[in-house]
């Protein structure tokens, strides 16, 4: 039996979501083939394990859930990969076979935890660190999708630091080169957290100076005009590609809102998360619009470098016809699973399949050449004047 250490939660914004995300994909894994081993990592960043933490309630009671499971570490021991307990009495309480992230935001979602976990060398699902930390940040993806050719939203960026420095000057830049209505965003934030719409300048400056509170990067974007949103997942790697069906996103607003995500349609952060927002399945696109969405997805996913299972986010101008690619989503809430059951995946054949390419992924990477056997340095004589090791070492 596979042993898969599911993480998630984190310092992120982000970190409700990644619970619920978590606890509905553990809740669906085939207990047949992996023995499921939940790890959350707290809001202030301690890692915890146990059984208890499979539940959504166990969250209500901070206290308890420290009570009833372990505060560990995980990392590499006698090429296995351990969850070591904290404290005077360390002990290892349990290992794994892959790690499964099922996170959310920033320091997980971005390449962060990506890092750390080949730094330790552990195999685990999803995107790398370098396609990780790109789908994150609105702005490099949008600069890749340039790169690329793909159609994005016109759209201007700045720092934090320039629009405290000189707000006036950011304002002017905006107004410059985009119409109003316009999409304040925090770069590298998800689940519509921060996001605000401006018709004016008035609007504007209160949308900016929200985002900031979130970011130190953001992005403006000019508002697509009879908009219509969808939203597609693509299921593989660099080699092969499968696609979800099309949906299209419902909001009583003039964007799609944290709260349409997770407060009205989840009922208050529910057990359903994202599956539970308004959507039309299949989106009802004329045929040759679908097509253009497939196309730009896979096209996209492949350019960023992606891996597992990513939701893309696109914006449609429906009496123009226009396609616009909006964002990637490298570990969608509730891991897109509505999406794929339309085309005859479950849940569970989902996340299967997930693990499966997050196995030929570790693979691939292991076999390629990563270090060399010479050592440069043994012929080294070391620094002018520095004593070395040569004579401690005798």
């Amino acid at each position: 039996m596979i042993k898969v250490g599911v993480i998630f939660g984190g310092e992120s914004v982000e970190h409700e979501v990644s619970i619920i995300s978590a606890v509905q994909a553990m809740n669906k894994m085939d207990n047949d083939k992996y023995d499921i081993i939940p790890i959350y990592i707290a809001k202030n960043g301690e890692w915890y394990t146990g059984a208890p933490l499979r539940e959504i309630d166990t969250y209500k009671d901070m206290e308890l859930l420290k009570r009833y499971t372990k505060n560990v570490v995980l990392y590499k021991k006698d090429n296995r990969f351990v969850l070591q307990s904290k404290g005077i009495f360390k002990k290892v309480v349990n290992d794994v076979d892959i790690i499964f992230p099922v996170v959310h935001g920033t320091s997980v979602e971005d390449g962060v935890l990506q890092g750390y976990l080949r730094t330790i060398g552990v195999p685990f699902v999803g995107s790398d660190v370098t396609a990780s930390a790109v789908a994150q940040d609105k702005i490099i993806q949008k600069q890749v999708f340039t790169c690329e050719s793909l159609p994005v939203a016109n759209y201007v960026w700045f720092y934090d630091c320039e629009y405290n420095d000189d707000s006036e000057e950011v304002i002017k830049k905006v107004e410059k080169n985009l119409d109003y209505p316009v999409i304040v965003k925090p770069a590298t934030l998800g689940s519509s957290v921060g996001i605000s719409s401006a018709d004016n300048k008035q609007e504007l400056i209160k949308a900016i100076e929200d985002a900031i509170n979130y970011d130190s990067k953001v992005v403006v974007e000019e508002k697509v005009q009879n908009l219509v949103e969808v939203n597609i997942s693509v299921l593989g790697n660099y080699e092969s590609q499968s696609l979800s069906e099309i949906e299209e996103v419902i909001t009583e607003h003039s964007l799609l809102t944290y709260e349409d995500k997770y407060i009205n349609g989840g009922k208050k952060l529910g057990k359903s998360g994202m599956a539970s927002a308004s959507r039309i399945i299949p989106a009802e696109i004329d045929e040759k619009l679908k097509e253009e969405v497939r196309d730009i997805a896979i096209h996209a996913f492949k350019a960023v470098g992606l891996s597992g299972d990513v939701r893309i986010d696109f914006l449609i101008d429906s009496k123009k016809k226009k396609v616009y690619i909006n964002e990637i989503n490298p570990c969608p809430g509730s891991l897109a699973f509505y999406l794929w059951e339309p085309t005859g995946k479950s849940f569970t054949t989902l996340l299967d399949d997930m693990i499966t390419i997050g196995v030929k992924d570790y693979k691939r990477r292991v076999n390629k050449v990563h270090s060399f056997t010479t050592n440069i340095l043994s012929g080294y004589g070391g620094l002018k004047g520095a004593k070395g090791l040569k004579g401690k070492l005798k």
